[in-house]
């Protein structure tokens, strides 16, 4: 009888695209799945950042390619997705987070996280998943999610209802896209130290706050996601749909 092989992490001939892929957790995403052997478009508003974060991948002689790009523009986004081929990898990582007390939420800083976190998200997850169809793609969707999508946190009703959202959402398109070989999950981080959330982290008592839940003693660096979003989207995760990977530090095993 053969031995099991393992099945490979490897996305040679694989098509990403990751949105908000010019900068931190996207961009380190990007990087893995082409260092993974994807061809990867990185998604982002501004076009100095995205020439900024192509030219520091080029020089690691990693090839990333631009698409200036708001998510939350439905018709300019079917526009730009429908000039590129269809992929067989989305990564969701375009998110916002406004921070406010709940008594103290504004119309338009609520409005302005859901826009990009869940109504972009889920929009630019069925033009993808209509083209993956059409072209009889089994692939695999992944939105960054959060360990804010299990758990409350102080501040942060609005980002919490978002990535709560994100979850359920996540759990239907499984369901739906199934049939189609599509697979879809959810990449949950704790808190990683990028630019997003260098402001909440500058607190130093709510960086001790952070530090007291998390239970490995340390805060996220970008690094700590590249690994796992190349397992969820390649072929060792192939019976991998409808779940939350937590890469939380153990914040939400207790």
């Amino acid at each position: 009888m053969k031995i099991p092989q393992t099945p490979p992490f490897s996305l040679s001939g694989k098509r990403a695209l990751v949105t908000g892929g010019s900068k931190g957790i996207g961009f380190a995403c990007a990087v893995a799945l082409a260092q993974a052997g994807a061809r990867v478009w990185i998604a982002a508003r501004d076009p100095d950042s995205l020439a900024s974060a192509v030219e520091r991948a080029a020089r690691e002689q990693i090839t990333l390619t631009p698409l200036a790009l708001d998510i939350t523009q439905s018709t300019r986004v079917e526009e730009s997705l429908s000039q590129l081929p269809a992929m067989d990898i989305l990564v969701n990582s375009a998110g916002l987070a406004r921070h406010q007390p709940f008594m103290e939420v504004s119309d338009e800083n609520y409005d302005a996280v859901m826009a990009v976190n869940v109504r972009a998200t889920f929009f630019v997850s069925q033009l993808v998943a209509r083209r993956m169809c059409r072209e009889g793609i089994e692939g695999s969707i992944i939105h960054i999610s959060s360990q804010m999508g299990h758990v409350g946190g102080p501040q942060r009703s609005v980002y919490c209802a978002s990535k709560f959202a994100l979850e359920g959402l996540t759990r239907t398109m499984a369901l739906e896209l199934g049939e189609h070989g599509i697979r879809v999950n959810t990449l949950c981080p704790t808190f990683i130290e990028t630019e997003l959330s260098r402001q909440s982290l500058g607190d130093p008592a709510f960086r001790q706050y952070v530090m007291n839940n998390i239970k490995l003693p340390r805060l996220g660096k970008v690094e700590d996601v590249m690994g796992p979003v190349v397992f969820l989207a390649s072929d060792a995760a192939a019976l991998i749909t409808g779940s939350a990977l937590m890469v939380d530090g153990g914040w939400t095993a207790t």
